[in-house]
């Protein structure tokens, strides 16, 4: 029989009444009500209730310890009185009589409670994490993590995957976010890389004959933190597949998903075919393609009518002359909001650095009005136009900005979540998945006045590869699909590339030659050289699906031991520096100007 315990601190009950067991654990809570004190007996299972009596000697001793405390306890098992019981604990029907005490472990003053889940400054609750994860919100959140990850893998290799593992030590990519280096001691000055992803290997496995890959693979990108992001580290379920094309793809991710969210939550899922909107559409109509479908808002690009005559709001006719845009968001029916409601929309897009939001309401007595600051510029016929265009009635209100393309997109996007939070009219009963697809190959570097990749280089472009119009790389699609879940972007994918001539043609118009090409990708391009299957592939992030399935807003909240926002782990106190014997093994000189 095990010493600490014969039964852990979930499992007792009725059925148990008059057995002695042993339980250990934590000292959860302690209550004292004169004659008797209580204690609560926490495990990784759960808590149960312990009680002594204060003619008993061990009572002193149990009143001195401090809660966190380790101890092991023996009693027997007795059924609480009538009142007492406690039906939200597995154990709340019993409680344990103490007879005997062992403590194993005592705790100092604690820097943060674990009792309860106030909210505590993040530098504690990372410094001290291992207590953090004690809570009871945090545990569960782990937990969750580890039955995601379980239940993916048995799903996958239902789908017919097989898990593959691929180097954490490896070369570094010219293409994509900041590397993470490594100093190599047995080759002086060079340096091996942390992946950024598996990408190129796992390419590489199905150059190498096998047909379908997966991994649950760590991921290394030097990039700063965001709520849905860990600065440093992060997991992936990275998979492949051989001969497939763009919808095979998302049939497995589809299947997957599906049977993942209605596992883990009961939340609905809105679409179970999940919608392919064109990159072009999503820009248009969410402002972004990372849209949160829940959210009913759609934006309308009503540019054109802004040449017409009957509209003499002539702020924004001049700006449209002059190459700028005019987008729209309905809200129905909201005539009867109150003035303030407006204002308060056109006074926080002032406050994100935008010049504000036009706005009024569509009203009828005889003929089409305009109810608002700028309804009187605008024509009966020229609102009922308006009206067509937007899919608007009499009742609803219309927001309008003006300017240039990204400034009017990054203003409608946070400006349609905004307006739906205000308006209470995003469905949080749900989950809301979509693809992104037909993203262009290629983008404009407005800061460095040059062409690059839009996504990834490796993507197979869309269309006759041999008619392909490289002379304007602008209009190129690629075969690379995002997925959206509730506005969270789980993954970016792509169907790849494997034919090394097109290969040529694809980087040199973002300025490499061919023997660039064959140095920063020798491994790739020589291994298709020697025969390649067609082959895509996705990578959905692990953090981000335990996020929205824990419903959770922040991705720290999901990982076992996250960095801060400066990429530092406070518990352990890295980075940190380094004895100076090590860096001469390593041929590294320290050259840091101090402030």
């Amino acid at each position: 029989m095990n010493k600490y315990r014969t039964h852990n601190c979930s499992e007792l009950g009725e059925k148990d009444i008059d057995k002695v067991v042993n339980l250990s654990g934590w000292l959860h809570r302690k209550r004292d009500h004169g004659n008797l004190l209580f204690i609560d007996l926490r495990d990784h299972y759960g808590i149960t209730q312990c009680v002594i009596e204060n003619k008993n000697k061990l009572f002193s001793i149990i009143e001195r310890l401090k809660p966190e405390t380790v101890i092991k306890i023996s009693g027997k098992v007795v059924k609480r009185s009538t009142g007492t019981e406690n039906l939200e604990l597995k154990t709340g029907k019993i409680e344990i009589s103490i007879q005997s005490l062992e403590v194993l472990s005592e705790a100092k003053e604690l820097p943060m409670p674990i009792f309860g889940e106030q909210d505590y400054p993040e530098d504690i609750r990372l410094k001290y994490r291992f207590l953090d994860l004690r809570r009871d919100e945090m545990h569960k959140n782990i937990i969750l993590r580890s039955k995601v990850i379980s239940f993916i893998r048995t799903e996958m290799l239902k789908l017919g995957f097989l898990e593959y593992q691929t180097p954490i030590l490896t070369s570094s990519s010219p293409e994509g976010a900041r590397d993470f280096l490594v100093p190599s001691r047995l080759n002086p000055g060079k340096f091996y890389a942390l992946p950024q992803a598996p990408q190129q290997f796992k390419q590489l496995i199905m150059v190498s004959g096998f047909d379908k890959y997966f991994q649950i693979a760590p991921c290394f990108r030097d990039e700063d933190a965001r709520a849905d992001r860990s600065p440093g580290e992060f997991y992936q379920l990275d998979l492949e597949m051989s001969f497939v094309e763009q919808e095979d793809v998302f049939n497995v991710v589809e299947k997957l998903m599906m049977n993942l969210f209605k596992k883990f939550s009961s939340k609905k899922i809105k679409n179970e075919k999940f919608p392919r909107i064109p990159y072009e559409e999503a820009m248009i109509k969410y402002g972004t393609d990372k849209p949160d479908l829940r959210n009913p808002l759609i934006i309308y690009d009503v540019t054109n009518l802004f040449t017409r005559d009957d509209i003499k709001f002539d702020l924004f006719k001049k700006l449209v002359k002059s190459g700028s845009i005019v987008r729209a968001i309905i809200t129905k029916n909201t005539k009867d909001r109150p003035r303030s409601f407006f204002d308060n929309i056109d006074k926080w897009a002032k406050d994100q650095g935008a010049s504000g939001l036009a706005y009024f309401t569509f009203e009828k007595d005889r003929e089409i009005k305009g109810k608002g600051p700028i309804g009187k510029f605008f024509g009966s016929d020229s609102l009922n136009e308006l009206m067509k265009n937007c899919n608007a009635e009499v009742g609803d209100s219309v927001f309008l900005a003006c300017g240039k393309k990204k400034d009017i997109e990054k203003i409608l996007s946070s400006a349609r979540d905004k307006i739906a939070k205000d308006l209470n009219i995003i469905a949080k009963d749900q989950f809301s998945f979509c693809w992104i697809v037909d993203y262009p190959m290629y983008e404009y570097d407005e800061d460095n006045k040059k062409i690059k990749f839009s996504h990834n280089p490796f993507s197979m472009p869309q269309g006759n590869i041999n008619e392909l119009n490289f002379k304007n790389p602008l209009d190129i699609k690629a075969y690379q699909y995002d997925i959206v879940c509730n506005g969270v972007e789980l993954s970016s994918g792509a169907i790849r590339n494997h034919i090394p001539e097109l290969m040529y043609k694809l980087f040199k118009i973002v300025g490499y030659n061919e023997k660039d090409v064959n140095e920063k990708f020798s491994g790739m391009i020589n291994a298709l050289s020697y025969g390649a299957p067609p082959h895509g592939g996705i990578a959905p992030g692990i953090d981000r699906i335990v996020m929205l399935l824990a419903e959770k807003e922040n991705i720290r909240e999901v990982t076992l031991f996250p960095m801060n926002q400066n990429a530092q782990d406070l518990m352990m106190k890295a980075p940190s520096d380094v004895d100076e014997k090590q860096l001469k093994e390593l041929g590294i000189k320290r050259d840091i100007k101090k402030n």
